[in-house]
């Protein structure tokens, strides 16, 4: 009965076109008034437990260093060093914009923020040397799912806190995997252009030209290895690795770059706190949500029906990921986290996944719902950046999905890809 109210009055609101985290409390509450499975102040109990994270903290200051670095002139020099390195190649001004996407996720944490920082500069480019703008604005789309899965990334910390899991241990998991996702989209990127005519950029760089470009990008290039250095050297934590991110991103963008005003500053926290206010909401919400599921004992029932159709992991790990494919297409990113982390989990470290490998593969698949209709957020950015009716990308997207759905295959069932890394520091057993 308490599950038959709870998701059926989620599918409701949801249907009703209210946001996600509205559509997550009313269901919770409207199932509390009906069952009564927990108490309104146990509910609300659970909903500050679940903001009461050190973790958490990460999420508001990775999204202001991210706003940071994509206002500070970060990604145009991103962009021209990466130019320098492939720009000429058969398809070389798109596999530029997914080079720069990795670079550029290993600073922002997100995705929408590289679409729309870097599409801004590389899809008129593109169109401009013969692409066709919807191939060009869905490539900036797919490239832009490297954000969340490549560290720092703010999907990794809220599926630590729902996993309970090491962040750190996350965050080198997701290296390899996303540096696999970037290659594998570099070369569908090659063959594709080639099969449509797509030539590079014809611009021959003297040797001193490379070189001031290159000294230009360095600022840039130091986020990560400042980042990540300083959180694997023991110098500060994950969190506290935000924090110095959005220092020195300050200190670029205002004293290096010179592209950011001191009163510039207030409008970035603005939109900052815009950014990431909703995503709190929703795990608060999310965390009371999951608090009924508990009591319940849905995720135990889910778990017993799972294992009734088969006990094979690799089946199992199949039908999880056609369940976060298709949830990733209708609901927010965090709140899908939240919920499903508890269901899915107990599910696999029965059957000997690892929690740091089955986040990866969680994230990995949510972040395929950032280019799924009909919600793909980094459709929208795409649209707006590059001036595309939303139908026109949509007919573009598909075959980049299958990409990345081919690659989320590979990363499932080849664990090395997301563990080799993380077990070679040390950091899980």
């Amino acid at each position: 009965m308490v599950s038959a109210v709870l998701f059926s009055s989620l599918v409701v609101f949801l249907v009703l076109s209210l946001p996600i985290g509205i559509s997550i409390g009313m269901a919770a509450l409207s199932t509390i008034g009906l069952c009564a499975p927990i108490s309104n102040e146990t509910f609300v109990q659970s909903m500050m437990q679940g903001l009461n994270s050190f973790p958490l903290m990460a999420v508001p200051l990775f999204t202001f260093a991210g706003e940071v670095m994509g206002k500070g002139g970060i990604s145009a020099r991103l962009i021209n060093a990466a130019k320098v390195v492939s720009g000429r190649c058969t398809g070389g001004l798109g596999i530029v914009t997914i080079i720069t996407s990795l670079f550029f996720a290993a600073i922002a944490g997100t995705g929408s923020a590289a679409v729309a920082a870097i599409g801004i500069i590389m899809i008129p480019t593109m169109v401009r040397h013969g692409y066709d703008k919807g191939y060009a604005s869905a490539l900036v789309a797919t490239a832009g799912t490297v954000g969340v899965i490549i560290p720092p990334s703010v999907c990794m910390v809220v599926y630590a806190v729902a996993a309970g899991a090491s962040i750190n241990g996350l965050f080198m998991a997701g290296v390899v995997p996303g540096l696999v996702i970037g290659l594998g989209l570099i070369l569908y990127a090659y063959f594709s252009s080639r099969k449509n005519g797509y030539r590079g950029d014809e611009k021959r760089y003297t040797g001193r030209e490379i070189l001031k470009i290159f000294l230009d990008a360095v600022p840039g290039l130091l986020i990560p290895v400042i980042i990540l250095g300083g959180i694997y050297g023991g110098h500060f934590t994950p969190t506290e690795a935000a924090a110095v991110a959005g220092v020195y991103g300050v200190f670029v963008g205002v004293l290096v770059y010179k592209e950011i005003k001191w009163s510039d500053l207030f409008h970035i926290m603005y939109r900052s706190v815009l950014l990431c206010a909703p995503v709190l909401i929703i795990i608060g919400l999310s965390t009371g949500f999951g608090r009924i599921l508990t009591i319940a004992q849905i995720p135990s029932q889910i778990a017993e029906a799972i294992l009734s159709l088969t006990s094979s992991k690799y089946l199992v790990l199949l039908l999880i990921n056609v369940l976060l494919l298709i949830v990733g297409t209708f609901m927010e990113t965090n709140a899908a986290i939240i919920i499903l982390t508890p269901i899915l989990l107990p599910i696999v470290t029965a059957m000997g996944v690892n929690p740091i490998h089955f986040g990866v593969i969680v994230v990995m698949n949510l972040s395929i719902g950032f280019i799924t209709p009909p919600l793909g957020a980094n459709l929208f950015m795409a649209c707006q950046v590059g001036s595309i009716s939303f139908d026109n990308l949509v007919k573009k997207i598909w075959p980049w999905i299958v990409v990345m759905i081919v690659l989320l295959l590979l990363v499932t069932y080849v664990e090395g890809i997301s563990m080799a890394l993380p077990r070679a520091l040390g950091l899980v057993s």
